[in-house]
């Protein structure tokens, strides 16, 4: 298995992807996600800066034409019109005593 690594700026955010497709017998990929500066920032989809997920071998091969960038960008994106990452955002444009 190729552990590949992927560089991404999103929202002001430095991320790093790191990605293992499936071997011939598990089935499943790992995608790793790390934000790197701000070190540890939040993400949509992780309140420490990381996430480790396994998903389905193929689906970044066969949806998004293995482009490891794209995916993690429309994944971020997705999560980014949830109400508590809209919350968060907005909670972090205001000074907040509790």
């Amino acid at each position: 298995m190729v552990h590949q690594i992927f560089k991404l700026h999103w929202h002001g955010i430095d991320i790093e992807a790191g990605y293992e497709a499936a071997s011939c017998c598990s089935g499943f990929s790992h995608l790793e996600l790390r934000s790197i500066n701000p070190p540890r920032a939040r993400l949509p989809m992780t309140e420490t800066g990381y996430r480790s997920h396994f998903h389905q071998a193929g689906l970044i091969e066969n949806y998004y034409d293995g482009d490891v960038i794209a995916f993690v960008t429309q994944w971020l994106n997705a999560e980014a019109k949830s109400k508590k990452w809209q919350d968060y955002i907005e909670n972090s444009k205001q000074l907040a005593l509790f």
